[in-house]
């Protein structure tokens, strides 16, 4: 197995306790850097979706390759894969699921434990130089530091591929890549006004016309722009529609989007019959928070000390509309860069999904992030990584 992180790990525990001698080679100095940072150090292991087909559907690349494999370990599987291993997992509102300690070092050390406890030889500082198919059929790996092993099958689960490079090995191997651009990323926007929201977070519709991309959820205000689950998931069903546009594009929020502008003058004619004598900006519209409320009321060009018995007609359309659509240039992307996620890798009709063996070169697996694989949230990807890599470990012991 080529690669120390969830889904090596996953598919050489399966492997190895289906009967097979296993060896992990990671090239960094620690193991499952990725699991530990994740979701804030807390390890969104998966998502409460417990239905393969519609599981799938939160994937904008890998959406159909990835129903056999769920049908074959879902993330219900998941859970109780690492209930009975003593790791109890907690559902969140949204659907996240967590380690109920609320901690990823849990579920490092249990699949550590899994791991040594199945057999699986484990290799730190020990990268793979360059990998060639011998005519005996065996795969013969250069590490680094001159060393050379060979094995029967060869598993790659070395992470997406922030650049062309991370594939080289399955490239060298007779595998094309999609070329990668990111995927999960957040929006800078250099509004003033914007920026001194840094916090607040409102459930709210995004828009952005230019790549025919709308998402609603919880949007969070940041000190770079916007971001939030609505945004990462717009990232990632426009990850190339956006890498297209040099993320430069106009972004539309719509902070109350059950609402319609005559709902919301109605609410504001009620206001100055009933609440005449107060000012505007310490009266806000629920359930918009107070200090959003503030900042939409003076860019609707409306004066700080403003009463409701005062708002014109053209005010209050000037507030309505932008409420329900403030505009915001985005001048780039922000990544958080231990997080990063990518859309492209390994194409995935070169891999045959019922094994998740390569279609072009017989005894070679793949799993994880390495394939042309992304889901919406870091759960998604995480089961993608759980999934193929059961999968592909079961496989490779046949």
């Amino acid at each position: 197995m080529v690669g120390g992180g969830a889904a090596g790990f996953f598919a050489a525990i399966a492997a190895a306790e289906a009967g097979a001698d296993v060896t992990i080679l990671e090239k960094s100095a620690r193991f499952l850097d990725k699991v530990r940072i994740s979701g804030g150090g807390r390890c969104n292991v998966t998502h409460a979706c417990f239905a393969p087909r519609e599981f799938a559907t939160r994937y904008p690349r890998g959406e159909r390759a990835l129903l056999s494999p769920f049908s074959k370990f879902s993330a219900r599987d998941t859970v109780d894969w690492f209930a009975a291993r003593g790791v109890k997992l907690k559902t969140e509102a949204d659907g996240r699921m967590f380690p109920v300690t609320d901690s990823s070092e849990t579920i490092v050390s249990c699949l550590l434990a899994a791991a040594e406890k199945a057999g699986v030889k484990m290799r730190l500082n020990c990268a793979v130089e360059s990998v060639i198919k011998n005519a005996d059929g065996k795969f013969e790996l250069a590490l680094t530091g001159d060393e050379k092993i060979t094995c029967n099958r060869l598993l790659l689960a070395t992470g997406g591929c922030r650049a062309a490079a991370a594939g080289r090995l399955a490239v060298s191997l007779g595998h094309s890549l999609v070329s990668p651009v990111p995927s999960l990323f957040t929006f800078q926007i250099e509004t003033p006004w914007l920026r001194t929201l840094a916090g607040v977070s409102a459930d709210a519709e995004v828009s952005i016309p230019a790549a025919k991309l709308r998402e609603r959820g919880p949007l969070l205000v940041t000190h770079w722009g916007l971001s939030g689950p609505a945004i990462l998931k717009m990232s990632a069903w426009g990850a190339r529609t956006l890498h297209d546009l040099n993320y430069r594009f106009a972004l539309f929020a719509n902070w109350l989007p059950d609402s319609i502008e005559e709902e919301i003058t109605r609410q504001f004619q009620v206001r100055r019959a009933s609440a005449g004598a107060k000012r505007l900006v310490n009266a806000p519209l629920l359930p918009l928070p107070a200090r959003l409320w503030e900042q939409l009321v003076f860019t609707a060009g409306i004066a700080r000390d403003t009463r409701w018995s005062a708002l014109t007609r053209a005010q209050s359309q000037a507030l309505a509309r932008q409420i329900l659509r403030s505009e915001f240039s985005v001048t780039g992307r922000s990544l958080n860069k231990d997080e990063f996620v990518t859309c492209g890798g390994v194409k995935l009709d070169e891999v045959n999904f019922q094994t998740m063996e390569s279609k072009i070169c017989p005894g070679l697996f793949f799993a994880g992030e390495l394939l042309d694989i992304d889901g919406v949230t870091g759960g998604f990807n995480f089961q993608a990584a759980w999934t193929t890599g059961f999968v592909a470990g079961n496989a490779l012991v046949q």
